[in-house]
């Protein structure tokens, strides 16, 4: 029974806690994350790094009244546990339960949604500008991960905070490690940081010298001045934060929660943009997760033996490990292949390419805008770039794909991952605009395969496409469970497939939605209503000559597809027919509501919005019932 933890329900009773004891608390909410996520699944080992420093923080500031911003919610679940949710924790990413991301729905305590990093920065000096024009007084403090710090967005925000000179707190919390590892130069910059503990030393010391030297006589002081300096440039090359604007403290352990609070409540006292340098352990507290923090960054359920996760049963292989197999097979033939990822090597399926060819493989850290461009510049020279990168993370290099990419028509290849509703992770990370957002841009071809296999084939036909962008897009999860053939053939650009022929109805499939097609085409069948499934394949360009034909021998077509309608495949489709002179009353578009749905169950979810296999029957019944007269009934979905 956890001796402290059950006393706290807001940082009202955590402020009750004696200091000595505080890390007897870390120690429980150690054991309560593990607890719960070891029984939901999901982001483990960067909460398991900054419990100290949650503590601390909460313990100093006054929140929500100060405000206390997180760059990413990988970070927070302590910060949940502390702030009126400690109950309600047990239910994170369960259908209904708390998000693993702050939320400013959820609770006062959060006080900006994060599911993407390298914000929290810019977020908080918002938030310390707005305090100052209405003359409060309450402090502002942002967490950002080290690898938070690779996005152009966090450095933007430390440029306008060193000129603004506002009261800001930023704690870099330095693990060492984004989602994988930490890869470029400010990681080896932070490096050589951590290595300079003598700076530390000798800057307490020439600030004690500072303090004994009359505020007369001024010589004496620049003297001091300049050896404090000096020390600066010897110890610690650079201090980019201190020439940005930013007193610079630190490094210091972050684990040593008694030491956090005294320095926070120090640093509390100071005026202007603060950054105080802590280091922690990505995992800390399952060695398993201590040693592999790549690993346990996100897990599923496991057995709450520290780090044992239960072997997974046997399936159809994951689209994304698909994917790695066919572009390490695509590489080996191609020498001009290059894989690029942002700080996603493991979720996206390129860190197998990685091992095998690390010389053209590149991780470019947070930093989707770069990942876009540097891929340009690859095309530029007749490389073949393929950029994996999830679909909601691409939306943050939407200016690059414009103008760096398609506006000069050059050949990247894009492979976005978790493409459509993504479930337990949420709002923050369904894939369910790209098709929209591409669809605008002129020049780029846009494709989603019905199955893992048809990925493979895909792929070929990207890296054979050298006319312009060309996009595919996959969900989380596994494929269908089709068999995957070892020759890949290149799919004629445009071209979709008839997978089954009907006379009553046309479903138009594109991507996830075939497979759920061709089984409420069964359903139907048991109905006596005759359906066509449609294969649809791209995006753009449509497969024009076949709606054609379809509109002119049949009646009806419904579109399906995990986008939002609003610029989606259906939107394509009904544009080209309307444009046509056919009848719009004769195609229903189906797609993702127009909002944001929260975390559950991908099945759950595609129920609950009207993308499961019943209720493209059901709309199917609907259509035929208002356009033909036709009476039948249908099994219930309950039944």
């Amino acid at each position: 029974m956890p001796r402290f933890l059950n006393r706290i329900n807001s940082p009202a009773d955590l402020k009750k806690i004696e200091p000595s004891d505080l890390v007897a608390l870390a120690k429980e909410l150690r054991e309560e994350i593990i607890g719960v996520i070891a029984k939901n699944g999901g982001h483990l080992g960067a909460s398991l790094g900054t419990v100290e420093l949650t503590i601390a923080l909460h313990y100093v500031f006054n929140a929500p009244k100060d405000r206390i911003v997180w760059d990413t919610g990988h970070n927070a679940h302590s910060h949940k546990i502390l702030t009126d949710r400690r109950q309600r924790f047990r239910t994170v990413r369960q259908q209904g339960g708390i998000s693993t991301f702050p939320s400013r729905k959820e609770s006062p305590y959060d006080t900006f949604g994060v599911g993407h990093a390298s914000t929290g920065i810019s977020a908080a000096l918002g938030m310390a500008v707005a305090r100052d024009i209405a003359g409060k007084k309450h402090r502002v403090a942002a967490v950002v991960g080290d690898g938070a710090l690779t996005g152009g967005i966090s450095f933007e925000g430390i440029n306008n905070a060193g000129i603004l000179k506002s009261d800001i707190l930023v704690v870099l919390n330095d693990n060492k490690m984004s989602i994988a590892r930490n890869v470029g130069a400010l990681s080896t910059y932070l490096t050589k940081v951590t290595s300079g503990r003598i700076y530390n030393r000798m800057e307490a010391d020439v600030w004690e010298l500072l303090g004994l030297i009359p505020k007369v006589g001024g010589k004496a002081q620049k003297v001091a001045h300049r050896i404090k300096e000096s020390i600066k440039g010897l110890v610690v090359p650079g201090l980019i934060f201190e020439e940005l604007g930013f007193r610079y403290f630190g490094p210091v352990d972050g684990h040593n929660v008694e030491f956090l609070v005294e320095t926070l409540k120090d640093l509390k006292e100071l005026k202007g943009p603060i950054l105080l340098h802590i280091i922690t352990e990505k995992g800390k507290g399952i060695d398993d997760a201590a040693k592999d923090s790549q690993r346990f960054h996100a897990v599923g359920s496991f057995d709450k033996v520290p780090g044992d996760k239960p072997k997974k049963k046997g399936g159809p292989p994951a689209y994304t490990k698909v994917f790695s197999g066919a572009l390490i097979k695509l590489a080996d033939e191609n020498q001009k292949i290059v894989g690029i990822t942002a700080a996603m090597p493991d979720g996206t399926g390129l860190t197998a390419f990685g091992k095998r060819f690390p010389n053209r493989f590149y991780d470019v850290g947070i930093a989707e805008q770069h990942a876009v461009t540097f891929a340009a510049g690859l095309a530029t020279e007749g490389m073949i770039p393929v950029a994996a990168i999830y679909s909601t993370f691409l939306q943050r290099a939407y200016d690059q794909v414009i103008h760096d990419v398609g506006l000069q028509n050059l050949p990247v290849r894009f492979v976005l991952d978790r493409a459509g509703y993504v479930g337990e992770d949420g709002p923050t990370h369904h894939g369910v605009f790209d098709i929209s957002y591409l669809r605008a841009v002129p020049n780029f071809v846009l494709m989603a395969p019905k199955d893992e296999n048809e990925l493979q084939h895909m792929l070929k036909t990207m890296v054979e496409y050298d006319d312009g962008p060309s996009v595919v897009r996959i969900p989380r999860g596994s494929g269908v469970g089709v068999a995957l053939e070892t020759t890949f053939r290149s799919i004629p650009i445009g071209k979709a497939e008839v997978l089954r022929e009907g006379k009553d109805l046309v479903f138009f499939a594109y991507g996830t939605c075939v497979e759920r097609a061709l089984r409420a085409a069964e359903m139907l069948e048991k109905q006596k209503i005759d359906c066509t499934v449609v294969n649809a394949r791209f995006a753009k360009p449509l497969d024009t000559d076949l709606l054609d034909s379809y509109f002119e021998y049949e009646p009806l077509i419904i579109t399906v597809e995990e986008n939002v309608r609003s610029g989606g495949f259906g939107s394509a489709v009904l544009d080209y027919l309307v444009e046509k002179g056919y009848d719009g009353q004769r195609i229903r578009v189906i797609a993702a509501p127009d909002e944001f749905i929260e975390h559950a169950p991908q099945p759950v979810i595609w129920s609950d919005v009207g993308l499961d296999a019943e209720s493209f029957a059901h709309a199917a019944i609907e259509m035929l019932q208002s356009t033909k007269g036709i009476l039948k009934s249908f099994t219930p979905r309950s039944a």
